[in-house]
């Protein structure tokens, strides 16, 4: 992405620039000798701009660009600008109920209130940085707002605790919630825009004895689908996954707890198998990512349409492949199975530590071990792991109380982010997967027959060959791509 300084744009060209609703077509780039040049993406768009620059007594140079080289860093600028103008923002905001479903993020304008331009701009930002949730949550003297980034959580901001009540009211508003219902927990959704990038967000509220409390989930629809290798999953690994997926019938079971990557996974796998060739269905709550191809479906528990209730029709529908967002009950696991019996190949994730555990659990839900041995294929733990961030890696000891934590003895190195701009001085950037596969063997069916214990299940499989997520962890370590802390903090749950 291109980078340039918005900090040189005189403050009278900003703040008229700011008053724009319609400005999120076009951004005043540079200010030489009475020349302002704008860049523009369409015919309307240039004719705000002369009147900006005739407002400001400017000659106007106008570029037209691209939508592609346009919105990042137009998502740059605001980012820049909103940092330079919250903290008199939160000074001075004040509740405005007006309604926004489905608005413009980039569109925010001064001429908005206060309260709405704060809640609009840290939407955008979790929204630009990667946030995967947004928390406003009340402490004993202040008003925090915190982005989960990397699975991790950081605070973001700390405003005044009166603005509580206004801020979690405006959110309301926006997810079409009960503005004046405090005492129990709410759930809605709002719909926005972030330049090309549709977004979904899904909120819920919580009272608590600091207040209500609001978390926002960030669905990004437009972001791309990764492919497996991108995701981390290589060699053997990618080899007996792909193998799986190219099943005509089957269970393909991914396990983890929330936010482990188990619908991105799934989703990359997906995409390799959409053809003209097949019907491919899937149920989710909520559809995290859309998918040219796919018929997919949301669960809608006030319609009647449930995970299990939604494989049964779909069985109507001459489906090939049947994507189950998660088993949650017995009645999803048993009509899961029976879809994979009748010739169709499953894929759908559970949340358990690791993949010998996923065995366990679909018994102990009541399905009869004989359906669940001759409908599994492939069963696989993974977590996500961060990376090191390159700007800032440096090659460290590891302290001999974590090599112990780790079991580990022959690694006593690794490198780690000592912190920088680029990765919010948290020494991580990005992450990836570790895997670990256990394909369903004759030997492993006649042991799911025999309801054997997790732990035979699992020896089982480190007597032919399987690698755990803590062994792929550790080869990440060697490679220089993560930290043993790290592997330890995702593994040992």
């Amino acid at each position: 992405m291109e980078s340039m300084n918005f900090r040189e744009l005189p403050k009278d060209i900003l703040n008229h620039y700011l008053q724009f609703p319609q400005r999120n077509e076009f951004l005043p780039v540079a200010c030489d000798k009475g020349r302002l040049t704008v860049w523009t993406i369409s015919e309307r768009a240039k004719a705000l701009a002369d009147y900006l620059a005739w407002s400001l007594n400017l000659d106007i140079h106008t570029e037209s660009t691209t939508p592609e080289r346009f919105y990042p860093l137009l998502e740059e600028a605001l980012a820049l600008w909103e940092v330079d103008t919250s903290a008199e923002e939160e000074d001075t905001a004040e509740e405005d109920n007006s309604e926004v479903n489905g608005q413009e993020l980039l569109g925010w304008s001064h001429d908005d209130a206060p309260i709405v331009r704060l809640v609009n701009k840290v939407l955008q930002q979790a929204i630009t940085q990667g946030a995967s949730d947004i928390h406003f949550e009340g402490q004993a003297n202040s008003f925090l707002v915190r982005y989960r980034l990397d699975g991790e959580l950081h605070t973001v901001k700390k405003l005044d605790r009166n603005l509580q009540p206004t801020i979690v009211a405006r959110i309301k508003v926006m997810g079409e919630m009960d503005v004046a219902e405090s005492r129990i927990p709410q759930d809605g959704r709002i719909q926005v825009r972030l330049g090309q990038k549709s977004v979904d967000v899904r909120v819920s509220t919580m009272p608590t004895m600091n207040g209500e409390k609001a978390v926002l989930r960030i669905l990004d629809r437009s972001k791309t689908i990764l492919s497996l290798p991108d995701l981390g999953m290589e060699n053997q690994d990618l080899t007996i996954f792909r193998q799986a997926i190219a099943q005509p019938h089957g269970i393909v079971l991914v396990t983890g707890p929330t936010g482990s990557g188990k619908t991105t996974t799934l989703y990359a796998g997906l995409s390799e198998l959409v053809s003209d060739e097949r019907n491919i269905m899937t149920v989710e709550d909520p559809v995290e990512y859309h998918l040219p191809g796919v018929n997919q479906v949301q669960v809608n528990r006030a319609a009647g349409v449930s995970f299990a209730g939604a494989i049964r029709a779909f069985l109507r529908q001459d489906p090939d492949i049947i994507l189950v967002g998660e088993v949650r009950d017995k009645e999803t696991g048993s009509t899961a199975v029976q879809a994979a019996l009748t010739g169709h190949l499953v894929l759908t994730t559970l949340h358990t530590n690791d993949a010998a555990t996923a065995v366990s659990r679909l018994l102990e839900m009541g399905i009869e071990p004989f359906l669940l041995a001759s409908s599994m294929a492939l069963v696989m733990g993974q977590r996500l792991v961060r990376l090191v961030c390159p700007n800032c890696a440096q090659e460290m000891d590891i302290s001999d109380a974590v090599i112990a934590q780790a079991g580990v003895n022959n690694v006593t190195r690794h490198q780690k982010g000592a912190g920088c701009e680029k990765c919010q001085y948290t020494g991580f950037k990005g992450r990836r997967g570790i895997f670990e596969m256990m394909p369903v063997d004759e030997g492993m069916r006649s042991l799911i027959m025999e309801r054997a214990a997790s732990d035979r299940i699992k020896h089982y499989a480190k007597e032919h060959g399987q690698r755990t997520m803590m062994e792929h962890g550790l080869e990440l370590v060697v490679r220089g791509l993560t930290t043993l802390d790290e592997v330890i903090r995702v593994t040992k749950l």
